[in-house]
C-alpha cells in the first residue's frame, strides 16, 4: 500500500543538522501518524507522498519549514512543578529540555538556569533555526480507521485513550 490521504504510517527516523546527529528513533517505538492531517511538517508530509513500507529516503527541512527560527529573548521563568519529562530520581538542571502545557498546547523548551521553585527557560525549540535532515524508513502503512479519521489523528495499538 502506498502512502495516500487517510494512512496510516509508521516511521522511524534519524535527525541531524550537517553531520551531527540530534536524534535517532531507532530501537524506540517507531512515530505514528495519520497522513494528511497535519501530523508532521507540511513538505515532510509532501515527501512520504507514493512511499511504501521498507522504503527509506531523506528530506532536508529550512527552519521555515521545520521549528521556525530562533526568537532572541525568548525567555519566561515557568515555576518548576510545571515542566513536565523529568526522569524519576532526576533533578532538573541548566541544559535539560521539559515539556509545558500552555493554553497555545504543548511545547518544548530548554532550561537556562534552576532555583528551587523556578526555571529560567529558553522558550524556543531546541531546533528552532537549524536546517534538518531526516533520514526516513517506512515501517507500515495501512488505512485509517473510522475512529482515527474522525479524531484526525492514529490511535496507537489499543486505541488514544480519549
Amino acid at each position: 500500500m502506498q502512502i495516500a490521504k487517510d494512512s496510516v504510517v509508521e516511521f522511524h527516523y534519524k535527525v541531524s543538522e550537517g553531520s551531527e546527529l540530534l536524534e535517532d528513533s531507532t530501537g524506540n517505538t517507531p512515530l505514528l501518524y495519520l497522513h494528511g492531517h497535519g501530523g508532521l511538517f507540511e513538505t515532510m508530509e509532501l515527501a512520504f507522498v507514493g512511499k511504501q513500507v521498507g522504503d527509506k529516503f531523506e528530506v532536508t527541512l529550512t527552519p521555515d519549514q521545520s521549528y521556525g527560527e530562533r526568537r532572541e529573548g525568548a525567555l519566561q521563568r515557568i515555576p518548576i512543578k510545571h515542566l513536565q519529562g523529568l526522569a524519576k530520581g532526576k533533578k532538573w538542571a541548566a541544559g535539560m529540555t521539559a515539556v509545558v502545557e500552555s493554553n497555545q498546547g504543548r511545547n518544548e523548551v530548554t532550561l537556562i538556569k534552576v532555583g528551587r521553585f523556578n526555571a529560567d527557560c529558553d522558550l524556543n525549540h531546541p531546533f528552532a533555526g537549524k536546517t534538518l535532515t531526516f533520514a526516513v524508513e517506512v515501517i507500515s502503512v495501512r488505512a485509517a480507521t473510522e475512529d482515527e479519521l474522525s479524531h484526525g489523528h492514529a490511535h496507537a495499538k489499543g486505541g488514544c485513550g480519549h
